[in-house]
């Protein structure tokens, strides 16, 4: 007797760093949200209206949303589905009948409950409540944590955030704030934001927050933070507008026209975090030692590398966090500290002593925030200017933030870009730094 075993099917996954995010079948252009928070007992509720077009004939698809969250009614252009149903962070929808390819579709998600961070390989990350107030931190795949999406770096759409609170906190959300409402005991506070950007860094701040505006930038730019911190934010923030200056110069123009908040929250956050036109950061940031400039450096390189110019999957992060990186050098550089130069000799040095088992181009989901990644690939940006001398090399950085901006690219497009600056063939450096584990002589 013969038995023959039925083959498992195999789930299809957009990334394997993150196997059980983003959905198939549709992409989003468009969020609109509509919600209210409570802070004192930590309830979120209200819509999600999603703008899409279908990508195949769908009859069924899925959402990112997290189990914390319940659904209690879903419409699919204005009809209702077949059924709906959240499990395993996702929200499930049976259409009526299917929709052929190229359809537009509306999705209306209605939902509400007790958000809270969703456990991940690098800790918790999305929706946190504070001790006054809550925030966002969304990186790699926090978005579900309070809003249904599709929610991969690649899926960049538009948005419109609208959310209630209570009267005394201030909301700071991506976008321009187009409008600010105030009825009884809640104020509404509506965002828009044009500019096509990933789930992950869309972003929610909620605090006893005071706007600040700082002068003498090219850019607009204000910050949010607590009363207390202002001497110490003077302080230690004091200088971002010359970083303004001095990453617009080498990197090309802002790529924000609504311009750029610091939000610095009450409570201590163990590392400031991007979003699209906003970072955020800890009291502990702004203590007034000045010790956190380099990470202000860091997060505000972020607007053009991460931000705007975004990895299109998780394993090509050296194309933030590495651009990032040498950004740090760069002000250091021209802020009269130790040269790029200096800096790429260090941590060389460093990098040669700690294990040689990392692969830059992909260093796997466990490793893709370790800190070799960032220094790696700062060093890789630094091979690469010595290779093709500081002309061509911030040449190269200005064309590739404005050939990608605010779209999504791979490892390869940058090499491949790279060749049009050299007059000599880059194989063998990007095989050493990107493609090989051991650490390359500088």
């Amino acid at each position: 007797m013969t038995r023959t075993k039925k083959a498992a099917r195999k789930i299809p996954v957009i990334d394997p760093y993150l196997p059980h995010n983003g959905n198939f079948g549709y992409r989003v252009s468009r969020y609109e949200l509509d919600l209210e928070y409570k802070v004192a007992i930590n309830r979120l509720a209200g819509s999600a209206t999603i703008t899409a077009v279908t990508l195949a004939q769908l009859r069924t698809f899925t959402l990112d949303l997290s189990d914390a969250l319940s659904v209690s009614k879903v419409t699919v252009n204005g009809r209702k589905p077949a059924s709906f149903g959240c499990s395993h962070d996702k929200l499930h929808i049976a259409l009526p009948s299917p929709l052929p390819a190229g359809a537009a579709m509306t999705v209306s998600v209605r939902y509400g409950g007790a958000p809270r961070p969703i456990r991940s390989h690098w800790g918790d990350v999305g929706f946190e409540e504070l001790t006054e107030g809550a925030l966002v931190a969304g990186q790699p795949n926090g978005a579900a944590s309070w809003f249904p999406c599709d929610d991969h770096p690649s899926a960049k759409a538009s948005f419109r955030i609208q959310i209630s609170t209570e009267n005394p906190y201030r909301v700071i959300a991506n976008g321009e704030l187009i409008s600010r409402r105030t009825r009884a005991a809640m104020t509404t506070w509506t965002y828009e934001l044009a500019e096509p950007t990933s789930t992950y860094l869309i972003t929610l701040q909620i605090g006893m927050y005071e706007i600040y505006r700082l002068q003498k930038s090219p850019v607009l730019m204000q910050a949010a933070l607590p009363a207390r911190l202002k001497r110490n934010f003077d302080h230690d923030f004091g200088r971002q507008p010359e970083m303004m200056k001095v990453f617009a110069k080498r990197f090309g123009p802002y790529p924000l026209p609504t311009g750029y908040t610091v939000v610095v929250t009450d409570d201590d956050l163990e590392i400031p975090l991007e979003a699209q036109g906003i970072s955020i950061f800890g009291a502990n940031h702004c203590d007034g030692t000045g010790s956190s400039e380099r990470l202000i450096a860091h997060e505000l390189a972020h607007q053009w590398f991460g931000n705007s110019v975004t990895a299109r999957r998780w394993r090509d992060i050296w194309l933030h966090e590495g651009f990032a990186c040498y950004a740090e050098w760069l002000w250091s550089e021209e802020s009269g500290g130790r040269s790029a130069d200096e800096w790429a000799r260090h941590y060389h040095a460093r990098l040669t002593k700690s294990p040689q088992d990392l692969l830059l181009s992909d260093p796997g989901p466990r490793d893709m925030f370790d800190d070799r990644v960032y220094k790696r690939g700062a060093l890789t940006l630094h091979a690469l200017r010595r290779c093709i001398g500081d002309a061509n090399f911030f040449t190269l950085l200005q064309d590739w933030a404005a050939r990608y901006r605010h779209a999504t690219a791979v490892t390869d497009d940058f090499t491949g870009l790279a060749a049009n600056y050299a007059d000599v063939s880059l194989r063998s450096l990007w095989d050493g730094w990107l493609y090989s584990k051991d650490v390359p002589a500088l």
